[in-house]
């Protein structure tokens, strides 16, 4: 049964899912219906990015550690992503990765969920244009939803979003939904933000 979660809230994932080894993140999001007037010009559609920044003792150590659509696997291929989605079109989930918890190395404790509009500041784009965004996590044995967090705030001209994070807590795997909106307007700008 899939739990839904609000801003803030943890879950303990393998506490509630004895056996859980491998989990697939899937994040998603509609673009507001844009109402066409008649000097309107058709806009670019909004390219959301999903990345997984993997930390050690609450930092980046390093590049390799970012996996996004140019870095789709980390060194240990415990964490992959499955591929970029342009336009954000289609039902369910937009970008999925894919975190084999039971063999991420120790030295990991903390896997962080971000997405950023792609060219934000040059399209003119931000969340607020954004609707229905969600993360949730699947068990990957039976692919039934474990929990879900569905964003509801106001997100006006935040370009980038802290979806949530994955951490390890006495050996067991914990999930925090965030929910956290910033101005970073890249990749780059939001990995600065754990080095």
């Amino acid at each position: 049964m899939s739990i839904s979660l609000q801003k803030g809230q943890k879950v303990n994932l393998s506490k509630d899912n004895i056996g859980l080894s491998k989990v697939i993140v899937g994040l998603g999001w509609d673009e507001v219906k844009q109402s066409k007037g008649f000097f309107s010009r058709k806009a670019k559609a909004i390219d959301c990015d999903a990345s997984a920044i993997l930390l050690k003792n609450g930092y980046l150590c390093s590049k390799e550690d970012i996996i996004y659509f140019g870095n789709l696997v980390n060194y240990s291929k415990t964490v992959q992503h499955m591929g970029d989605n342009l336009t954000g079109g289609g039902e369910g989930d937009d970008e999925q990765i894919m975190i084999d918890l039971i063999n991420i190395p120790a030295e990991y404790d903390k896997i962080v969920i971000v997405v950023n509009i792609y060219q934000a500041v040059q399209r003119k784009q931000h969340f607020g244009m954004i609707q229905n965004a969600f993360i949730r996590l699947v068990d990957v044995r039976n692919h039934n939803e474990m929990c879900k967090y569905n964003l509801t705030d106001n997100y006006s001209g935040m370009t980038a979003m802290i979806f949530g994070e994955i951490y390890r807590y006495n050996s067991e795997w914990k999930f925090n939904a965030m929910g956290q909106g910033t101005n970073d307007t890249s990749i780059g700008e939001l990995v600065r933000r754990y080095q």
